[in-house]
């Protein structure tokens, strides 16, 4: 908890009517820009435990409450604990953060960053770890820890695993903001939208998404998960075998029988 404010540092909450399938998790520290501190991540971490755990819960969308979407590490917090002195202390935290980029990876729900002002560092990390992203025109990106003395090396996980390992060169070497369109371009974000519609815009992906089978869901997101760094090859063949599993769940077979007898879109079991 915020002793400040008396808040959670992260909040959940469902969208629109309970069975509509959509989580939002916000980062509730706006007066620090939802900088990560380690508590923060802690929250984080146990929000999204409990949602990957929650069959009802079809897509998450992600934002950050104030002015900023997250502006990476608590540099205040680190600075408080010496690397020299405290250096398990450190190590625990980019633990705890690689933890909390690793779950939204994991999790069987895609998730969607609502990006809005900047994104930055971990912040960055943040929304390239996620499986979509939707940003207001004037957010701004960058992994400016190379501009601090430090380069920005857990971020460049989720960096090169999303937009070319050429342009996220360039993001963590210069540490230079990119505008969202240029976001957009490179792969960073699926859709720059005007800042008014953002939170319009991202619940209406997430609203497309969580129409479909949760089973449907489930297995895609594994499946995209596994199908990294795999020979073609091998690819193929984790995509046969998910297909035919597929086959044999009860929503594939309802929505096969309804495309074939030309009737409406089955309401989804799982």
């Amino acid at each position: 908890m915020n002793p400040s404010l008396e808040e959670p540092l992260v909040t959940r909450e469902a969208a629109g009517a309970s069975g509509d399938g959509i989580a939002i998790v916000t980062l509730n520290r706006p007066a620090q820009f939802n900088a990560l501190s380690s508590d923060m991540l802690n929250e984080l971490q146990s929000t999204l435990t409990a949602i990957e755990n929650d069959p009802a819960v079809r897509v998450v969308i992600l934002r950050g409450k104030g002015r900023a979407f997250c502006a990476g590490h608590d540099l205040r917090e680190m600075q408080s604990h010496s690397p020299v002195t405290e250096p398990e202390w450190h190590q625990r935290l980019f633990e705890q953060c690689s933890c909390v980029m690793t779950t939204l990876n994991e999790m069987p729900q895609p998730v969607i960053a609502e990006v809005h002002g900047i994104a930055t560092a971990a912040g960055c990390q943040l929304v390239a770890a996620c499986d979509l992203a939707v940003a207001g025109r004037s957010a701004r990106f960058a992994t400016s820890g190379i501009n601090l003395g430090l380069f920005c090396s857990t971020p460049a996980v989720a960096l090169t695993r999303t937009i070319s390992e050429k342009r996220a060169a360039e993001m963590l070497f210069t540490g230079d903001f990119i505008d969202a369109e240029t976001a957009a371009r490179w792969g960073l974000v699926n859709e720059c939208v005007d800042d008014e519609a953002l939170s319009t815009a991202a619940l209406a992906m997430a609203a497309r998404i969580a129409s479909k089978s949760a089973h449907a869901l489930r297995s895609g997101k594994a499946l995209l998960r596994n199908l990294r760094g795999a020979s073609v090859q091998d690819a193929y063949s984790l995509a046969g075998k998910n297909m035919a599993c597929d086959m044999k769940s009860a929503d594939a077979q309802a929505g096969i029988s309804a495309f074939i007898h030309k009737q409406p879109t089955p309401g989804w079991k799982h």
